[in-house]
C-alpha cells in the first residue's frame, strides 16, 4: 500500500513538472498569438490593457518601472481581489493599493478605490490620472506618465512568477479568467527569464517603451535566452523573476529599516499610520552595497516634491539645460502638420523611362516596361514593390523632421489619426493604380494563350511572394485585386490553359490566396506580426475615407449581415497597426537586408510613374474618379480584343 502511494505521488509530481515545463517552454509563436488575443479583448477587460501585468510579485514590478512616471498595475498578493498601482516618481518606487469595495446605494455595485476616490473600473482610474495629470499619491506628487506594457501573455507571467508553495486566492485574478483548458501550476524558482537578455534597458539603449512595442520580435529569442535566475538583482539590468526574501533584502513596507541611519530604527508604535501609497527605493545606499541592506525612506520624513516640470525633464533628457530653452530658431513643441495636398506630383516627376511629355500607354515606354518586368523573377519584383510601398506608407525612410511634422514616428500610426487624411488618400491611390498597372501588364500580352497563361502564373507567384516571404499584405491585396478584375477573370481560355499547363499555380490561387484575402477583408484572419512588413490596411483606409476616395462601389461590410462585426474587427486591427509601427519597420529592414535594387525596375513600381504611363502627362493630374472610369473602359476594350465575347447568335 505504501509503495502504491509513493508511485501515485511520484506520478502526480511528474504530471505537475511536465505541465510546468509545458507552460514555460511554449513556442514563441504561440506566446505571441496568445498575447495578441489578450490585447484584442474588450477595453473593459483588464487583460486587454498592456499595463496590467497580473500576478507578479512586488520586487519584479519595481524592476520594470525605470524612469520617473513609468507605471503598471498588478494583482495584490496579500489581498485577494485588490490591485496595486506601481509607479516610479523621481528616485522612488511607489506602490498604491487599489481596493475593491462594494458600494450600496440605489443599485449595489463594485467600485475601485485609490486614496479617497472611487471608480467603476481600474481602466477608468488609470485613464483619469494619466489623462488629467492628477497625482495618484498626494504625499509624493507621483503622476502616471508612461505605461510599462507587458511583452508576454498573463498565463506565462503567472507561471514564471508563481510561488513555490502555491498562491492563495489566485483564481480571483483576471489573469486566470482565460479558457478553462489552461490550468496553471506552480513553478520552481530556478526557471524563468531575464529581461536583461530580452530587452535592452541600459541608459545607452533605447527607452524600454520602444522595446516593449517590439515585443513580438523579442519573444523570438525566448527559447534561446532561457537561463537560471541569478540569486540577486543584477546591477546592470532588470531580473524578471521573484527573489526569495532574505535578511539582507527586505521590502520597504517591512518594519525593519536600513541600519545606515540609527534614527530610522523606530519601534512600530512610533511609526505613522500606513496609507495605500508605499514608497520604495530601487537603489541601495553605500551601506547597503557593503553590507547588503535594503534602503528606504524614513517613515516620518516627507519626500522632496518634484523639482522639475515635465517639459524641463524632457529638455534634460534631450541634452538641454532646464533654463536654456529651445535651440535658436526651433520651437520646443511643434504641432503636427495637416497635409492638404497629395505627395504624388506626376506633373513634376522626373523619369528615366518617360519623356517630358507623354501620351497614355505610349507604346515605346510600355514595351520597355514589359521587357524589364520579364527580366525579373517574382521574388525580386516583390522586394521592389515592398520597398516602394513601405516608402510611400512612411514605414521606411522616415527622418526626425518627418516625425516632427507627423507628430508620430510611423506612417502606420498617422493613417489612423485625423490629420492622416491625405496619407490615407495617397495609399488608396497607390493601391488602385498598382492593380490597374498589373492588369495592363496581363492584358497587354498579345501573344498566344500559352504566353498569357505563363504571365498569369508569374503574377500569381508574385502575389504569393508578397504574402508569404515579404509579409507585404498591402501589395499582395493590390496584385490580387488585379487578378480578380472582371476584365481578367473573364479570359476563360487563359484560365483553362493555366489549369492545364500550370496546375500548381491555379491551385495556389484558388485554394490559398483567394480564401486568405477574403478572410482578411472580412476581418476573420490576421497576419502574423513577426513576419509582416506592411499589414492589410486597405479596409481601414476605405472605412475611414468612405465617401471621399474613389474606389469600390460596395465594401465587404456593406454586403453581409455581420457587417458591424466586420467593421469592429477592422477598427481593432487599426489599433494594433498603429501600436506596432516600430515592429513593421524592423521586419521590413530585415527582409530588405542586402537587397540590391535596380533603379529602372523600382521606377516601374513608383506611383507617379504609373500615373504618367496610364493617363499621360496631362491626364495624370485630372479627377481621380474620371481617371478610374476612363481606364475601366480601356481595360474592357483590351480584354475583349484578346478574347472577343461570344455573341448570342453564335450560341
Amino acid at each position: 500500500y505504501r509503495r502504491q502511494c509513493d508511485l501515485s505521488v511520484g506520478f502526480v509530481c511528474f504530471l505537475q513538472f511536465s505541465k510546468e515545463k509545458y507552460l514555460l517552454e511554449s513556442p514563441p509563436e504561440k506566446l505571441r498569438k496568445e498575447l495578441e488575443e489578450e490585447l484584442k479583448l474588450s477595453s473593459s477587460d483588464m487583460r486587454s490593457h498592456g499595463w496590467y501585468h497580473g500576478h507578479i510579485p512586488r520586487e519584479a514590478s519595481e524592476t520594470l518601472v525605470l524612469r520617473s512616471g513609468d507605471f503598471l498595475v498588478r494583482d495584490s498578493l496579500s489581498s485577494v481581489g485588490d490591485y496595486v498601482l506601481t509607479c516610479r516618481w523621481q528616485q522612488d518606487v511607489i506602490h498604491c493599493r487599489i481596493s475593491k469595495v462594494l458600494v450600496k446605494s440605489v443599485q449595489t455595485k463594485i467600485q475601485y478605490m485609490l486614496e479617497h476616490e472611487s471608480f467603476d473600473s481600474v481602466p477608468m482610474l488609470v485613464r483619469h490620472h494619466a489623462g488629467t495629470g492628477r497625482p495618484v499619491c498626494p504625499r509624493t506628487g507621483a503622476q502616471l506618465l508612461c505605461p510599462v506594457n507587458r511583452m508576454l501573455p498573463l498565463r506565462y507571467l503567472e507561471a514564471t512568477f508563481a510561488l513555490a508553495g502555491g498562491r492563495p486566492g489566485s483564481a480571483h485574478s483576471p489573469s486566470t479568467q482565460r479558457g478553462a483548458h489552461i490550468k496553471r501550476r506552480s513553478v520552481t524558482m530556478t526557471d524563468g527569464l531575464t529581461t536583461e537578455k530580452i530587452i535592452p534597458h541600459s541608459p545607452s539603449t533605447v527607452h524600454h517603451k520602444d522595446a516593449m512595442r517590439n515585443c513580438a520580435m523579442s519573444m523570438d529569442q525566448i527559447q534561446e535566452y532561457r537561463c537560471p535566475l541569478s540569486p540577486a538583482y543584477s546591477s546592470s539590468g532588470r531580473v524578471l523573476a521573484v527573489i526569495p526574501p532574505s535578511p539582507v533584502m527586505r521590502r520597504s513596507s517591512d518594519p525593519h529599516l536600513s541600519p545606515s541611519s540609527s534614527n530610522n530604527n523606530l519601534p512600530c508604535s512610533d511609526m505613522p499610520p500606513s496609507t495605500h501609497c508605499t514608497p520604495a527605493h530601487g537603489y541601495p545606499s553605500e551601506s547597503s552595497e557593503q553590507g547588503g541592506s535594503y534602503c528606504e525612506l524614513r517613515p516620518g520624513q516627507a519626500p522632496i516634491p518634484p523639482c522639475k516640470s515635465y517639459v524641463e525633464r524632457l529638455r534634460v533628457e534631450d541634452g538641454q539645460s532646464p533654463d536654456s530653452g529651445a535651440p535658436d530658431g526651433v520651437e520646443g513643441f511643434m504641432l503636427p502638420l495637416m497635409e492638404t495636398s497629395s505627395s504624388f506630383k506626376p506633373g513634376k516627376y522626373q523619369s528615366t523611362l518617360l519623356p517630358a511629355e507623354n501620351k497614355p500607354l505610349e507604346m515605346s515606354v510600355l514595351k520597355r516596361v514589359k521587357e524589364l518586368l520579364a527580366e525579373v523573377d517574382p521574388k525580386t519584383a516583390a522586394k521592389h514593390i515592398t520597398k516602394a510601398d513601405c516608402t510611400v506608407a512612411r514605414i521606411l525612410g522616415v527622418t526626425k523632421e518627418m516625425q516632427r511634422m507627423m507628430g508620430v514616428s510611423s506612417g502606420l500610426e498617422l493613417l489612423t489619426l485625423p490629420h492622416g487624411h491625405q496619407l490615407r488618400l495617397d495609399l488608396l491611390e497607390r493601391f488602385y493604380t498598382m492593380s490597374i498597372m498589373m492588369a495592363v501588364d496581363l492584358l497587354g500580352c498579345t501573344g498566344s494563350t500559352e504566353e498569357r497563361a505563363a504571365l498569369l502564373h508569374k503574377t500569381i507567384q508574385l502575389a504569393a511572394e508578397l504574402k508569404s516571404n515579404m509579409g507585404n499584405m498591402y501589395g499582395f491585396a493590390a496584385v490580387m485585386r488585379a487578378l480578380e478584375l472582371p476584365q481578367i477573370s473573364r479570359l476563360e481560355q487563359t484560365w483553362i490553359t493555366l489549369r492545364q499547363r500550370h496546375t500548381e499555380g491555379a491551385i495556389l490561387y484558388e485554394k490559398k490566396l483567394k480564401p486568405f484575402l477574403k478572410a482578411m477583408t472580412d476581418g476573420k484572419e490576421s497576419c502574423v506580426l513577426s513576419n509582416t512588413s506592411f499589414p492589410h490596411v486597405v479596409p481601414v483606409l476605405s472605412l475611414l475615407e468612405r465617401g471621399v476616395a474613389a474606389g469600390e462601389a460596395l465594401e465587404s461590410w456593406e454586403s453581409v449581415e455581420s457587417g458591424v462585426d466586420v467593421v469592429m474587427s477592422h477598427l481593432e486591427a487599426a489599433r494594433t497597426i498603429a501600436h506596432h509601427g516600430g515592429l513593421y519597420r524592423t521586419n521590413t529592414e530585415s527582409k530588405l537586408q542586402d537587397f540590391q535594387e535596380r533603379k529602372e525596375v523600382l521606377e516601374i513600381f513608383c506611383t507617379e510613374f504609373q500615373m504618367r504611363l496610364l493617363w499621360g502627362s496631362r491626364g495624370s493630374e485630372g479627377s481621380q474618379a474620371e481617371r478610374y472610369e476612363k481606364f475601366d473602359k480601356v481595360l474592357t476594350a483590351l480584354s475583349h480584343k484578346l478574347e472577343p465575347p461570344v455573341r448570342h447568335s453564335e450560341l
